[in-house]
C-alpha cells in the first residue's frame, strides 16, 4: 500500500495540502479530526501519487 495525504479546500475552493506520507488510517484520522472543528473548509484523504482519486474523512466508499 502506498503513501496518503490530506487536502483541504476553503470556501473560496482553494486546496491545500495539510499532510502528507501518511499511512491510510492516520491521514483518515487526521482529516476527521480537522472537519470536526466544524469550519467550513473541506477535508479529505487522497492516496500519494498521478491517480489520486479523493476519499472522504469519514470512511464512506465512493464508487469509481
Amino acid at each position: 500500500m502506498g503513501t496518503h495525504r490530506v487536502m483541504r479546500q476553503d470556501d473560496n475552493g482553494n486546496r491545500f495540502l495539510v499532510a502528507k506520507d501518511l499511512d491510510r488510517a492516520e491521514a483518515r484520522r487526521l482529516a476527521a479530526e480537522f472537519e470536526a472543528r466544524g469550519h467550513k473548509q473541506l477535508y479529505w484523504v487522497e492516496e500519494d501519487g498521478e491517480a489520486a482519486r479523493p476519499e472522504p474523512a469519514d470512511g464512506t466508499v465512493r464508487n469509481a
